[in-house]
């Protein structure tokens, strides 16, 4: 299952790893299947995995018993789960950020170190774990509270109001935004596609660390190649649209993930995988606003 998040891009390894060693996450699950059907009892024969109207994954995958198996409810189920806690954790790392204004930088890049050990925790973890993905749930949210507090002080000093809810709102339009033009075929997630958008994915980091180093040294008034002029306006910009786009190969690894009859337990790393991308796309939309907020001074 090709996927420029490496989160999902985990199942792809190990279907793969199973469909050419013959072990794997998905093997041990389709065991107990086949020794059901030698025993005479109902089962499930393994079935290769389609590529559907994308044509982008390959491999053959051994579906987990019949009942056993990760649907479209259990993955809206956790993703609610997660959403929620990350929603309820950026309150409380907004409130402690404004209490404790003088360790605002400690809490936030404290906070940002956290969020990104424990996203790489999980996304190089084989076995998921759920207690681990919600601590990320729990460390993410946190973090995007205390960032957006830090955000919006610095529009308020703009005299730029509404920054937070401008960005939370932008972010859920998005989602649902990309979410229509994935469910209706408009944009169809095909071999090219994943490869552009991972060569741009690779490309924007470059540039985004580039950035943070010239930030060090003032460059754009801290901001890095964000803060200067248009150039920088038109840098958010593509950051935007790469995590909005970045969507697209998430619904596609998780609508392969469900035909391929993953394990039922795949559905924390399919909702994990979601997160991750909507954090970054909130993150993204925040610098956004806040740089136009700032250049209205």
């Amino acid at each position: 299952m090709q996927t420029a998040n490496p989160v999902l891009s985990r199942i792809d390894r190990d279907a793969s790893q199973a469909s050419r060693a013959g072990t794997g996450f998905a093997y041990d699950e389709g065991r107990s299947a086949v020794a059901s059907a030698q025993l005479g009892e109902a089962a499930s024969a393994p079935q290769p995995a389609t590529a559907g109207d994308a044509g982008i994954y390959s491999g053959v995958q051994i579906p987990a018993p019949a009942g056993q198996r990760v649907a479209f409810p259990d993955i809206m189920a956790k993703t609610a789960i997660l959403f929620a806690i990350a929603v309820v954790m950026a309150f409380v790392g907004w409130q402690a950020t404004e209490i404790l204004t003088g360790l605002s930088t400690v809490l936030v890049f404290g906070a940002l170190i956290l969020t990104v050990g424990l996203g790489f925790a999980n996304a190089f973890k084989r076995q998921v774990s759920p207690p681990l993905v919600m601590a990320y749930a729990v460390v993410s949210g946190f973090m995007l509270g205390a960032v957006s507090y830090w955000y919006n002080q610095i529009a308020l000093a703009a005299q730029y109001e509404g920054l937070v809810l401008q960005a939370v709102l932008a972010t859920c339009t998005t989602f649902g935004v990309m979410l229509l033009l994935f469910g209706t075929g408009i944009v169809k997630v095909t071999n090219r596609f994943v490869k552009v958008m991972m060569v741009a994915m690779v490309s924007y980091f470059v540039i985004a660390l580039a950035s943070f180093v010239a930030a060090m040294f003032g460059v754009g008034g801290g901001w890095g190649f964000y803060g200067v002029g248009t150039l920088g306006l038109l840098l958010c910009i593509f950051g935007v649209g790469l995590a909005a786009f970045s969507l697209m190969l998430d619904f596609e690894a998780i609508k392969q993930g469900v035909a391929m009859g993953l394990p039922e337990r795949e559905s924390w790393r399919m909702s994990f995988g979601l997160l991750v991308t909507v954090v970054w796309l909130y993150l993204e939309f925040l610098r956004l606003l806040t740089l136009i907020a700032a250049g209205r001074e």
